[in-house]
């Protein structure tokens, strides 16, 4: 009777470990996304928090930037950082540079055993105005993956099989070009991934500020990641 009751309570007690154990979460993102000191690997370009470097925006610590304030406000584990300021998710970077060794396609491998994926990205390939390129869900080559709409489907159905387990959410900047955010929409439909589309981000030299930064927290927590709690 005794071992009955022991083997209940073990039973129940890891249950209840399972459902109060801290999601995991991994960003894959660009400049808006870094830290200095808080991404993975240490290599990776980081826009905010360099040291005795000043800049025109007021996020001045780990703690003000939108994934930091996701996961402490909810109780979330950070599993990786993976973002590279002036990252496009292509191949094609600014003035026609080739991007490979910092693109989205390129980091997607990299983000450990996360439950959840934040992706944010886009606005380095709006910005550099890269090549736009065909709406294309398989037989990638290495040259269509220079433009936009094959690398971002690329990137979703690589990442959908790489991490199954993983709820995956992409984050659509405010102020990209009409053809970057309609791209990631219909895409993002088809791979049938949340898009979350932000709206009226405040910011400083073209990356969110300390308000900018808690709006986007808040709409993605809101436009998604509520519903998984």
């Amino acid at each position: 009777m005794m071992k009955r009751k022991f083997l209940l309570f073990v039973w129940l007690l890891t249950i209840v470990s399972g459902v109060l154990a801290q999601k995991k979460v991994s960003v894959l993102g660009d400049s808006y996304s870094t830290f200095y000191g808080h991404v993975t690997p240490e290599s990776n370009i980081c826009w905010y928090g360099l040291p005795d470097e000043k800049k025109e925006n007021d996020v001045t610590k780990v703690e003000e930037t939108w994934w930091h304030l996701l996961i402490e406000e909810h109780g979330l584990q950070l599993e990786r950082n993976n973002s590279f300021s002036g990252a496009t998710i292509c191949n094609t970077g600014y003035k026609q540079a080739d991007f490979s060794d910092r693109s989205f396609v390129t980091r997607m491998e990299n983000l450990g055993n996360p439950d959840i994926i934040l992706i944010f990205g886009g606005t380095n390939d709006s910005w550099a105005g890269v090549p736009i390129g065909e709406f294309q869900y398989e037989s990638w080559t290495k040259e269509s993956l220079y433009s936009f709409r094959p690398a971002f489907a690329r990137m979703l159905d690589y990442m959908m099989k790489r991490y199954p387990r993983a709820k995956i959410f992409n984050i659509t900047n405010t102020e990209l070009s009409e053809e970057i955010t309609t791209s990631m929409n219909e895409i993002c439909a088809h791979y049938g991934i949340c898009n979350i589309l932000l709206h009226d981000i405040d910011k400083q030299w073209g990356h969110p500020s300390v308000e900018g930064m808690k709006s986007i927290c808040l709409q993605v927590w809101k436009a998604g990641l509520n519903a998984l709690f």
